[in-house]
């Protein structure tokens, strides 16, 4: 169903209310919802393995799926009530974000007010709240924490300004805050690590570690997809200078095979990755700094390597590859605009984890301060 609504996706610049109606049908919002509001409070595992496979199908509609879907874990790390407020007389109510630290805040009683223009909200068209990210300030206006809020789409207007070269079906549009209060039970830091036991350990999971995670998972899914693909043409191609099949030349089947390895290789580290964080967190043990500076370059490096799988396929596909007709080009496309997500920075993390390796702290802004 996917393959077959991703090119109307694409030209929509946004996933219909049908592909979101059946996914809320197939359970995938559940996975990660506390049972408290009616979910099933998975290991964060089987909502990667989920993206996996949808994106092998439409970028853009599984990508909407990973961002919209992860939302609810992030309620069991907060104030119930923040909970109660969304989902108390609807469970199935979607929750949309834009994190980039981009609007003013002030500290008032019993909360803050907020303003700002928040970019690339994917899948807003469908959420009727929305997380945004702000840096709280001391005195002397020096950053000390991150924090996520909460506000209801009542106080943000959504501007059409998603006109981009790929994931265009993701609707991802700017939000508006005009000086909202948002009350400090719907606000939570995304740096500061202070576990909540409340919901069972899945809960418990440091917060980068699980949205990195969840960029990460669905990217994989795109790489499949260009392998499928790859497959699907080069078992039926012949070789238009000899009439040989294409699938006897050592290089499609080569890059084939290499492209494998790459994308198999992100998948067992995600899946060895969480199942050593849930190991660690049933016997009652925290996640340590040195523990999610490694996660987070775990999950960095997988954008890179997706998108070097799916270019090692794109090459041989030759003149077929570029065009639209050809699904080929929009996972190449949608697989570089998910590796320039700043979760996939493999750069930065890189360096981040060498320099503490060899003595330098970790940013207080990324780690907190515990």
């Amino acid at each position: 169903m996917l393959k077959e609504k991703a090119d109307q996706v694409e030209k929509d610049r946004k996933v219909s209310s049908e592909t979101i109606q059946a996914f809320v049908d197939a359970g995938f919002f559940k996975i990660l919802q506390p049972p408290r509001w009616g979910g099933y409070g998975m290991n964060p595992i089987v909502f990667f393995r989920v993206l996996n496979e949808l994106g092998r199908g439409c970028p853009a509609s599984a990508w909407n799926m990973m961002i919209l879907g992860v939302h609810q874990w992030e309620f069991g790390v907060m104030n119930a009530q923040a909970g109660e407020d969304v989902w108390g007389q609807d469970d199935t109510v979607i929750v949309a974000s834009s994190y980039p630290p981009v609007g003013k805040l002030t500290k008032v009683e019993g909360g803050y007010r907020l303003s700002g223009r928040y970019p690339t909200s994917s899948g807003t068209d469908h959420g009727k709240w929305a997380f945004v990210g702000a840096l709280e300030r001391n005195e002397e206006g020096v950053p000390v924490n991150r924090i996520a809020l909460l506000v209801s789409h009542d106080d943000y207007d959504v501007i059409d300004d998603w006109h981009v070269f790929g994931l265009a079906g993701t609707g991802s549009k700017s939000l508006m805050v005009n000086d909202a209060f948002i009350p400090d039970h719907r606000t939570h830091s995304m740096i500061e690590y202070h576990p909540n036991k409340e919901f069972g350990p899945s809960y418990a999971i440091p917060f980068m570690t699980v949205f990195y995670s969840a960029v990460s998972a669905v990217i994989i899914g795109f790489a499949q997809g260009a392998i499928d693909v790859y497959i699907e043409h080069m078992k039926v191609r012949k070789n238009t200078g000899t009439g040989d099949a294409a699938a006897l030349s050592p290089y499609v089947k080569d890059r084939l095979g290499n492209a494998v390895g790459l994308v198999r290789s992100c998948k067992a580290r995600m899946e060895f990755m969480m199942a050593e964080v849930m190991e660690k967190l049933e016997n009652g043990e925290r996640i340590s700094k040195e523990e999610r500076a490694h996660y987070l370059l775990d999950t960095a490096r997988v954008g890179r390597e997706c998108e070097e799988a799916v270019m090692l396929l794109f090459k041989p596909m030759g003149a077929r590859g570029i065009y639209l007709s050809n699904p080929m080009q929009r996972f190449l496309r949608d697989t570089i605009a998910g590796a320039n997500h700043i979760t996939q920075n493999a750069d930065d993390t890189a360096g981040l984890v060498g320099g503490y390796l060899l003595g330098q702290e970790l940013p207080d802004l990324m780690f907190g301060k515990d």
